[in-house]
């Protein structure tokens, strides 16, 4: 699937490098083909990674795929210079009266803080009740599905006596639903937060239906009828390396963490940690551009 992306983002070089294949907006422009418009609200500190994880989830169908980062006004990032998100984000106002095929929202590490409390809520917000009227179908992950489950339907989220660290099996629950259409009875995926939202709560609500769960981890992916909205509980989208990353920059700063389960071979932080869980991924992001977003979205974007 060719992703369109401005020609100068540093994702893009890397992505060709792994022979997937990025289309710049000159040739985009020359092609008789609508593309699926697809809004990625990024609130990762690390964006630059962030983009290049989802840009490769979203390479595995034939669809061609327009790509338009977002970014909250109302935070200033650390991690990610001014320069890239002046070049490469939109801001919602920019947007607001635009209508997009997909949209995904991505976790945050603001968890262990009131939804009220994260400084940019309100603006995240607005654009959560926007995405109702103007977005075919919107994909929330980890965190962005704890926001969304809390202000849609008033789901709370629970502090964990300790972080939920790893790769997890989950069994699928309901195989009729599209969403699930090629998944193993039992697949792998990562987890990395301090919080949870109570599976007893999210199975109570009428307008959810649970595709897959996890005997450890709870439940991992949920559904509002037809797919209007989808919530993943876990992190799909990460590479290889990322849990990895994340122990040894919490290692260093004297954090009290444990070495991520089931990841490394052997329980070894000095091995190479095999990859279990990117056959699934590619399968989550295609089935939802293809059944939730490419059937269902108008041709006609008004």
């Amino acid at each position: 699937m060719p992703i369109k992306t401005q020609r100068d983002l540093p994702a893009r070089e890397i992505l060709e490098n792994e022979n997937i294949f990025v289309m710049d907006e000159y040739r985009s422009m020359h092609q008789d083909i609508r593309p699926l418009k697809i809004l990625i609200l990024n609130l990762m500190p690390l964006k630059q990674d962030t983009e290049l994880q989802l840009l490769r989830a979203l390479s595995n169908t034939p669809l061609q795929i327009d790509v338009t980062f977002l970014m909250v006004k109302s935070h200033e990032s650390q991690n990610t210079s001014a320069n890239h998100l002046n070049q490469f984000y939109t801001t919602f106002d920019q947007v607001n009266q635009k209508r997009f095929d997909g949209m995904i929202i991505t976790g945050a590490p603001v968890e262990q803080m009131e939804f009220e409390q994260v400084d940019y809520w309100k603006e995240l917000t607005d654009i959560m009740d926007w995405s109702k009227a103007h977005v075919t179908s919107t994909l929330h992950i980890c965190w962005g599905a704890q926001a969304a489950l809390y202000h849609h339907f008033g789901m709370e989220k629970h502090i964990l006596s300790e972080k939920l660290f790893g790769i997890y099996e989950h069994h699928v629950s309901n195989r009729k639903i599209p969403l699930v259409r090629g998944f193993d009875d039992f697949f792998m995926a990562p987890h990395s937060r301090h919080t949870q939202v109570r599976s007893e709560d999210i199975h109570n609500c009428e307008a959810l239906m649970v595709l897959a769960e996890s005997d450890e981890a709870g439940v991992y992916l949920a559904i509002t009828e037809e797919g209007k909205q989808i919530f993943v509980m876990g992190h799909p989208e990460y590479d290889r390396m990322t849990l990895h990353n994340e122990y040894m920059r919490d290692k260093n700063k004297g954090l009290p963490i444990q070495a991520p389960k089931n990841y490394y071979r052997n329980d070894h932080p000095d091995s190479r940690p095999p990859l279990q869980w990117r056959s699934h991924a590619n399968n989550l992001y295609t089935n939802w551009l293809n059944y939730y977003v490419y059937q269902i979205t108008p041709y006609d974007l008004i």
